[in-house]
């Protein structure tokens, strides 16, 4: 999981984490460590958080418009899908019928070979390296 030779952390960010990050989780304990160099994640993540950040303002009765200004704030790179495309017929063929939704996400992690980070099991033996929240706090040495 390291990058460059240094203990800097680059990752693919699944819109879960970035919900949970925007929420107050525990996600958003990695955002903040500075031994993440970057973290992508694709427009249709972005978009997927969008709209989910709706749904939980109205679930918890928080302003929308202070989520959707917290998604915007993510730190978070966003990769436009013609920089991953030639990945997108690879990871369409290992993860499309799991789920087509995350297509897009896994095609970027492959074309940066980056692990991704997603709480979503839809991910699991892809032969793609993939931590989830509470694995990524324990990998950085933030819980135990």
């Amino acid at each position: 999981m390291s990058a460059g030779g240094t203990d800097a952390v680059r990752l693919a960010a699944d819109a879960n984490v970035l919900l949970s990050a925007v929420i107050g989780g525990r996600a958003n304990l990695i955002l903040k460590d500075s031994r993440i160099r970057e973290i992508f994640t694709t427009e249709h993540t972005v978009a997927e958080v969008q709209e989910y950040a709706l749904v939980l303002a109205a679930k918890r009765r928080l302003a929308s418009d202070s989520l959707l200004l917290a998604v915007a704030a993510l730190p978070v790179t966003i990769v436009t899908r013609p920089q991953y495309a030639k990945s997108i017929p690879q990871a369409a063929k290992r993860i499309g019928r799991r789920d087509p939704e995350d297509i897009e996400l896994f095609a970027l992690a492959l074309h940066f070979r980056i692990p991704i980070w997603s709480n979503d099991r839809d991910f699991e033996n892809l032969k793609v390296d993939l931590f989830t929240t509470e694995r990524l706090l324990r990998h950085l040495g933030i819980i135990h």
